[in-house]
Order: structure tokens, then sequence, then C-alpha cells
């Protein structure tokens, strides 16, 4: 058994403990938590000890792209860029930017992923096992002649997976939607039918631009030129003077646990609205990356204003700096400094591990292993740009 305390313990469940102790046994697992005992010889970590980090958006099979994609340039620029240069890369670059990004993001104190995947080649990093993940196998395509093929592709991408990790290992995945944008009526069909019927959960890029909105509401801004220029049919696209949000919102399985991605241009009306239809609707965050592509942060205060259910994501090296956590919340923090560190934790930890079904993760309660991180050289109890994390358990 292991006691480690330090000048407070966030448990993401409770209320933070000073001079709290965290009992451990060799596996990992909490045996006990509570207030500084006196008879308890304990090791001291100096700083707040949180659970490990979930990062509930990223794509690991990007990895490779770190450095080569433009910042500012906009959604579709980046979209452009990212397409033009991805034959360009050998599988071996493309391995060793998996295999080099895994190890950032354990070493960040990451204990689980959730990872979009077009592909097989993050697969055989995943079946070693060094991080948890969700894999979301991401269907992408406007034309619905071709949906029938994009689904059955998601399928063998899915059955693929499971045959590579299931040595006693327990796969997680699911295949969901890219984007408003970028899938077709009867894709979405196929995938809400696929969710419903094995009750999986799904991840959605939602609202990452102006265009994006601007598209589905009058048939106007740089994404609606861009698809007319490659020639779209617009069928499948009608305009319907509403934002892309609630355009596809009955295209999806509300009946599912939900998470929207990115939510750069979600307003507080788009949130209270869609909250009210999905019982189970998460709202994930990945700051630096908004920056990366588009310069512009969501609006915090309309998810804390209803206290929604926020989780933190890294999106990609091909749209960011580093696949960091802490990272994430400092840049939140450098923006809204009003905003406690006590929510930041629960949304780095609890509600990504609730999200993805990992319940032994998320929370510093009895009989949970949900890795423990030491954050150290903060103000008090906020994040500085100094602020660094080491993973002790």
């Amino acid at each position: 058994m292991r006691h480690l305390t330090a000048d407070y313990i966030f448990t993401a469940s409770s209320e933070p403990i000073k001079n709290g102790v965290i009992t451990v046994d060799s596996t990992g697992t909490i045996v006990d938590v509570q207030p500084q005992g006196e008879s308890i010889n304990a090791e001291y970590f100096k700083g707040i000890i949180c659970p490990g980090f979930i990062n509930t958006h990223c794509h690991l099979e990007l990895s490779h792209f770190k450095g080569e994609i433009s910042e500012k340039a906009g959604m579709m620029g980046f979209i452009k860029e990212l397409l033009s240069k991805r034959p360009h890369f050998s599988s071996e670059k493309i391995q060793q930017g998996i295999e080099d990004a895994e190890s950032e993001m354990k070493k960040n104190g990451i204990v689980a992923v959730g990872d979009i995947s077009n592909d097989n080649s993050s697969f055989l990093q995943k079946s070693k096992e060094n991080l948890k993940y969700h894999t979301f196998l991401e269907c992408f395509d406007l034309d619905a002649s071709r949906a029938d093929a994009e689904f059955f592709k998601a399928q063998s991408l899915k059955h693929e997976l499971t045959n590579l990790c299931s040595k006693g290992s327990e796969v997680r995945s699911s295949i969901v939607p890219h984007a408003p944008y970028t899938v077709s009526e009867k894709l979405f069909s196929l995938i809400k039918s696929e969710a419903l019927r094995n009750n999986s959960i799904l991840s959605i890029h939602n609202q990452e631009s102006a265009a994006e909105n601007e598209f589905f509401e009058s048939h106007t801004g740089l994404m609606f030129e861009a698809f007319s220029r490659m020639g779209v049919n617009m069928n499948d696209f009608p305009k319907s003077e509403m934002n892309s949000l609630r355009t596809i919102f009955a295209r999806l399985p509300l009946s599912q646990k939900i998470l929207f991605v990115h939510n750069t241009f979600t307003s507080a009306n788009d949130i209270e609205w869609a909250n009210s239809a999905i019982s189970d609707l998460y709202w994930c965050t990945c700051p630096n990356a908004n920056l990366y592509i588009e310069n512009r942060l969501p609006d915090y205060n309309i998810f804390l204003k209803d206290n929604v259910k926020v989780t933190v994501g890294t999106d990609s090296l091909a749209s960011n700096w580093s696949l960091s956590i802490l990272d994430e919340l400092k840049t939140i923090t450098r923006h809204f400094p009003h905003i406690p560190l006590e929510t930041l934790i629960v949304w780095a930890t609890k509600n990504g591990a609730e999200f993805l079904g990992f319940k032994e993760l998320g929370t510093i309660e009895k009989g949970k292993k949900p890795g423990l991180n030491l954050l150290k050289n903060l103000d008090g109890l906020k994040i500085t740009p100094g602020t660094i994390v080491e993973r002790i358990i």
C-alpha cells in the first residue's frame, strides 16, 4: 500500500480536500480517501493531486502532420491544405508520428482517449494498450449514392479493430458522422440505425466555423462556395434557414450519448435547445485547435450558465502545438480566468470518463483506478503558464 498526500486532493467527485490522503494498492486501485490523519505516514507532494486526464477528442492518425499545416487559415483553408498534403507521407512516417503522439499523451497525464479514425493506421498502436481508447470510426461522404459503401468501410474497420485487439481486452468503438456538412442524409440514417441497434455513443464535429452555419442557413459563405466549386450536389443539403446544429438534429439518435465537438460558434440558445432534447449530451472543447484553425474560442460563459457537461480534447497535431489537456486548461484559464480550477478538473476528468464509459476512471474514489496526476507550480488554486503535470500513479 502507498499513502499519498498533497496540498490539495481534487477528487472530481467531491469538494477539494486540503492535505487529504489517498491510499492505493499495488495495482493503482484507490483503497481509501480521507482527511489528513496523524497516524498515517504519507508521501507528501507539493501541489494538487487529481485524477488522470481524459482526452475526449483526438485524431491520432494525423500526428505526422505536426508543424505541417498553416495556422489561422480558417476551416476551409485547413481542410484544403490537409487533403493536399495527406498523400505525401510514408507509412513509416505515419506510424512513428502515432507512436510519438501516444507517448506525449502518456507523459502529459492522459489515461484515456476518444480517438477519431478514418483508416486503420492507429490500430496497431492501440492494440498495445498503453492507453485506454474508444475509437470513433468516422464516416465522411457527401454523395448519397456512395453512402452504403462508406458505411460498409466503417463496419469493416470496426471488425478489423476488434479482431486485432481482442486478446482478452474490451474493444470500444462506434461508427459516427464527421460533421453536419460532410455526411449525406442517407449516410446519417445508416449511422443512426447502427447507433440505436448497438447502443453506441456518438461524436460529431459541431459549429467549428461561421461558414458552417451560413452553409445551412442561407447557402452562402466560404463553405458553400467551396462545395459549389467542387461540384457537390446540393440536393442533400437544402437551405434550412437554421444553423448546422439545428438542421441535422433529427438525423441523430437522440436517445444515445452524444458528444458535440468544438462548438466554437455555438450560442447559448443552441445549448439550451439541444440539452432540452437530448438527455445525455456532452460538449467537447478543444481550445488550442480553435485558436490554431479559426483564431477564436467558444464563449465558455454559456457552458457555465446552464451547468452543461463539458469535456476537453486536444484535436490532432495537424491543428495543435501539443497533445496536452493541461495546455488546453491553461488556454481556457488565460482567456476566462474566473472559471474555477475545480470546474476545469471535472471537465478534464470526470465528464470525459462518463461520456466514454470508462467507469474506473475520472474520479478519485474507493474502488476506482483513475491514475493520479500531480499539478505543480500553481498560484494558489489557479493554473499558471508555468504549471506542469507529473503522472505519479
